[in-house]
């Protein structure tokens, strides 16, 4: 591995909690990095330790609120500024990925403006975990590793040992995503048919696929509002399927989330922790996607490759 001394890994206010896991893993100390916030609203952000010459790594989500991409991109820039070699931005969750198109007219590209403001402040390359959509790397000039939360929910589930078990997609859009599930485990996929009311409100749903007698499991890359999801459980249910588990990338989890999946026919529901989650759910299980990370950092830092890592 690449000298401890040679890189530096420093975290943004609100993923400090992941920031410390990698660097465990790594064996370094995080780095010292001061925000001060103003009564405006407003925050600076300083290095507390010459990173002149260094591998800077800087681990923030940018989940909501907005604070936390603006926080990232000062931290980009100071670093910039006080002549790191290179400036790594290690965003385990994307914001604004789902906006990844114009889905209808006069509409932003919010993934796409990230991009740009990430590449302006100075990056030099980008990690992060499971895109909303995989084309999104396109929108960088600059290197990105696309890393991916089955590494760490595959082996979780294959522990539970389930019998009759069928992979299901809550969605036509993440057919992709629960194929690749479906072959691992050589076993059934089954898709959901939704309409929407509006944003975050399911109207219907169709089951296409047979669940009855089986240990059905709902993969997907996010839940927010979690309504899609327990509709899915919830009819699943209805049409006689023995449990129905669920797995996702990233623990949005906003609103009336943790109510909907307590209520739901889910009995578990299995998310990494590239986002933190405070609002406890019994029903919710966390596994940390550090080591998985840490491991990635360290194969950047050698020139080695990190496909090996994929297990998909």
């Amino acid at each position: 591995m690449a000298e401890k001394n040679s890189f530096l890994v420093f975290s943004g206010t609100n993923s400090k909690y992941l920031a410390e896991k990698i660097c465990a893993s790594l064996g370094v100390k995080l780095g010292e990095m001061q925000t001060t916030r103003f009564s405006d609203g407003e925050f600076a952000v300083s290095y507390e330790e010459s990173i002149r010459g260094r591998d800077v790594f800087l681990v923030q989500s940018t989940f909501p609120n907005s604070d936390n991409l603006m926080e990232l991109l000062l931290m980009i820039d100071a670093a910039k500024r006080a002549s790191a070699r290179q400036v790594v931005a290690v965003i385990p969750y994307f914001g604004w990925a789902r906006q990844d198109r114009k889905d209808r007219p006069r509409v932003s590209i919010g993934a796409k403006l990230v991009a740009n403001l990430l590449e302006a402040a100075g990056i030099d390359r980008l990690m992060t975990m499971d895109l909303h959509a995989d084309q999104i790397q396109g929108f960088f000039d600059v290197p990105v590793d696309h890393l991916y939360a089955s590494g760490v929910i595959l082996p979780y589930l294959q522990s539970l040992k389930l019998k009759d078990m069928v992979i299901a997609s809550p969605d036509v859009g993440g057919s992709k995503r629960a194929n690749a599930y479906a072959k691992y485990f050589g076993c059934p996929l089954v898709l959901c048919n939704k309409t929407r009311a509006r944003a975050n409100v399911v109207e219907t749903m169709q089951i296409i696929g047979d669940v009855k007698d089986k240990n059905v499991i709902v993969v997907d890359d996010i839940v927010d509002t979690a309504g899609t999801i327990a509709k899915a459980a919830d009819v699943m249910k209805q049409a006689g399927a023995k449990s129905v588990r669920a797995c996702a990338s990233h623990c949005v989890m906003s609103g009336p989330a943790s109510e909907r999946v307590q209520d739901s026919a889910i009995e578990e529901i299995v998310f990494t922790d590239s986002i933190p989650y405070s609002n406890r759910c019994a029903k919710v299980k966390q596994i940390s996607v550090a080591d998985m990370f840490a491991e990635t950092i360290r194969r950047v830092l050698d020139n080695e490759s990190i496909s090996s890592q994929y297990l998909l």
